[in-house]
């Protein structure tokens, strides 16, 4: 089992609530939260983290996209430098992106062994645009049907959705794990971050794809930057039928997930699951390769079990 990465000692230090500012995709903005000054950074040598042949390792990861933060440390040719030390310490079965570009995921191929990925650009359904790829374990799951849609009233077209400031998809897959044949069923994706009813309608739209893409009822992961807190009542509907990882987990944190590059915390990125039994959870604040912020988002994981 993997050890909680910082004591919960650390404490956030302001509870109250601010606006949003205008520069920053987040929501529920907390002044004054306090990130320890030194994080443990794993390294090359540690050993990738155990998941069993009955378990699913997800994490959901918004990489901010690489157009972004050019001439300053954040820039991506310099976080780039963390991301396949975290991929290859925190082992996971499947990883669900947001905001990447297509170079971003060709680094990510070409610099993790062992893994590839589905999905499309939002701005013209090829390589136009942020894309919400879900990268997979090619020796431990196989990939089956797959596609995406888009958070809108078309879904099955390239469009912007209700009061949504951008094009938003949902990249969904099927997938086998190759040593039990084991199925389940993942969908990715990034509500907008200005448009409040574009939020509210398309958790709506991910319940009824739920429905009509896995028929069978398979054990089912949703991964996203949902750009919104769990008490939102935006979630009402998806609680109907799924699960929030970071409550149920016997192992678990209660950190932020946008970080605004350690100016600012709020819990914005979740996991939910059904069918599944929740083992850990954990907000991914090491340090990585010398990195201390690989983005603006810290990547978070779930430990599920099938059932």
């Amino acid at each position: 089992m993997k050890k909680m990465t910082f004591l919960i000692s650390v404490l956030f230090m302001g509870l109250a609530a601010a606006g949003c500012s205008e520069t920053l995709d987040n929501a529920d903005f907390i002044e004054d939260y306090v990130y320890p000054e030194d994080p443990s950074d794993p390294g090359d040598g540690t050993d990738p983290d155990v998941v069993g042949e009955n378990q699913v390792k997800v994490i959901s990861f918004n990489m901010r996209t690489g157009g972004a933060d050019n001439g300053t440390q954040n820039a991506w040719g310099a976080r780039r430098e963390g991301i396949p030390a975290m991929m290859a310490k925190e082992n996971p079965t499947v990883m669900g992106v947001q905001e990447a570009l297509s170079y971003q995921l060709t680094f990510v191929t070409e610099n993790v062994p062992g893994y590839e990925y589905y999905g499309v650009g939002r701005d013209d359904g090829g390589s136009t645009g942020e894309t919400m790829a879900i990268f997979y374990k090619t020796d431990v799951v196989e990939l089956g049907d797959h596609g995406t849609f888009w958070l809108s009233e078309t879904p099955d077209e390239v469009s912007y959705g209700w009061d949504a400031a951008y094009r938003r998809t949902a990249t969904w897959a099927f997938f086998t794990v190759k040593a039990t044949g084991k199925k389940f069923f993942y969908i990715n994706t990034h509500l907008d971050s200005e448009g409040s009813e574009a939020r509210e309608q398309s958790i709506r739209l991910i319940c009824d794809k739920l429905a009509e893409l896995n028929p069978d009822g398979y054990p089912s992961i949703l991964t996203a930057d949902f750009n919104s807190t769990t008490d939102d009542a935006i979630f009402d509907p998806l609680k109907m039928v799924m699960h929030d990882a970071r409550t149920d987990a016997a192992v678990t944190d209660q950190f932020g997930t946008y970080n605004g590059w350690g100016t600012t915390t709020s819990a914005i990125d979740h996991i939910f699951y059904s069918d599944f039994t929740p083992l850990e959870y954990h907000t991914i604040m090491d340090r990585w390769n010398g990195v201390q912020y690989i983005s603006d988002h810290y990547p978070i994981s779930a430990l599920l079990e099938f059932e």
